[in-house]
């Protein structure tokens, strides 16, 4: 019989069953992998013990793909069970504040996935239920900050080798509204800001602040809805997924398209466009930044990679080079199972990174935790992101005029 760790182990459990609940339940059982350098030592035994899903079928079948010990039907089970002690809530936009709070009061660590809220109030009274719980760790996601490349290329404005960014432009062009028959969802349902924009433009937003610091203002968005009605599938539908529908539509009441314009508190300019109607692009994001002594850009769909131009070779052959992403970078070297250069990675590492960084805070104390990887964002970040968010939906006013972001 194998000894039994003096630690008591922490219980895991995700609420939410579909596409990006997945990514954190597999991001759980990958996590318990990662060890040495920055990931750190002495994380207790981790038990991969529920899954929470309204449908029946998709808790039960998510957690027995991915080693969990049981399937639930709701949050509340997950908030009175002794033996769960930290929990990724990864549902609807609109039951995020309900189940958070509830889940605080349960004395649950919590990793809520973006957009917070629905709306700045909601972020704001989930924020000050956190505040109610000092000693519990209440986080938000964005997995893009867990990219090896895009961390790597931040080193090198950090380290001033790049010097201050001037200039961030960065899209988000999906393709998962681009079907007009694809089936109503929740992410068609309330007003403007709350469809692309909150759905892929808030990692945009997060991104272009992880380079340069918070944002001062935005101006100038311009919202554009192309399907204006959806069919309602037939049964349950796992995120993005093109299932049956029936005769019977409903009225899509958000965007499909965005772009808007933004300063930064550093002085930066930043240009933003985001599409859930993008022909042929089923996750296409990127970015260029410009900077004071060179530019650097990353594409999602080479996630191994970065290019990067500064001003160290000859004139007559300068100019961008491609970096692979190698154990020297931010989070490969003890973080995929072949840690060398050259060995792909995808968006899915992102969240076993996360995930990692979680439990290292949840193990070692809010604020402290075990090995050197960077904390999650805390839920008051998130509540900045969407205040950002807001400012962005205000500024399609037609004027013109800055809007200034709280």
């Amino acid at each position: 019989m194998p000894p039994t760790s003096p630690i008591p182990p922490i219980g895991v459990a995700v609420i939410g069953a579909g596409m990006a609940g997945r990514a954190h339940l597999a991001g759980y059982r990958a996590a318990t992998t990662l060890a040495g350098g920055r990931y750190g030592e002495g994380l207790p035994p981790v038990r991969l013990v529920a899954v929470a899903d309204a449908h029946e079928p998709f808790a039960i079948a998510a957690a027995q793909r991915y080693g969990y010990e049981r399937a639930e039907t709701s949050w509340q089970a997950v908030a009175q069970a002794d033996d769960i002690d930290a929990v990724s809530v990864v549902v609807a936009n609109h039951l995020h504040r309900e189940i958070v709070e509830g889940l605080l009061a349960a004395g649950k660590h919590v990793l809520c996935e973006k957009p917070l809220a629905p709306s700045v109030a909601d972020a704001e009274a989930m924020v000050a239920a956190a505040a109610q719980h000092p000693d519990l760790v209440a986080a938000v996601g964005f997995t893009f900050r867990r990219s090896p490349a895009v961390n790597a290329l931040r080193e090198q404005v950090l380290n001033g080798h790049l010097g201050a960014v001037r200039h961030f432009n960065g899209h988000y062009w999906c393709d998962y509204a681009a079907n007009p028959n694809a089936p109503i969802s929740w992410r068609y349902r309330g007003g403007l800001g709350s469809g692309a924009l909150a759905d892929i433009g808030s990692h945009l937003v997060d991104l272009g602040e992880y380079f340069c610091g918070p944002l001062e203002s935005v101006r100038g968005t311009v919202f554009s809805q192309v399907t204006t009605r959806r069919p309602k599938p037939v049964g349950a539908v796992v995120g993005h997924a093109l299932t049956e529908v029936s005769a019977e539509f409903e009225d899509v009441e958000n965007e499909d398209l965005a772009t808007f314009t933004a300063t930064f508190a550093n002085g930066a300019t930043g240009t933003f466009s985001v599409s859930r109607i993008a022909h042929g692009l089923p996750n296409g994001l990127g970015f260029e930044i410009f900077t004071e002594h060179g530019a650097g850009a990353f594409d999602l769909n080479r996630t191994g990679e970065f290019t990067i131009a500064d001003s160290t070779a000859p004139g007559v052959v300068n100019g961008y080079r491609q970096v692979l992403v190698g154990p020297e970078h931010p989070y490969v070297a003890g973080g995929l199972p072949m840690d060398f250069g050259g060995v792909g990675h995808g968006q899915s590492d992102f969240f076993s990174f996360q995930c990692r960084a979680f439990l290292n805070e949840v193990a070692g104390g809010v604020g402290t935790p075990i090995g050197d990887l960077p904390v999650v964002p805390p839920m008051a970040h998130g509540l900045h992101n969407l205040r950002a968010l807001e400012a962005v939906t205000r500024a399609a006013d037609g004027t013109g005029e800055p809007v200034p972001v709280d």
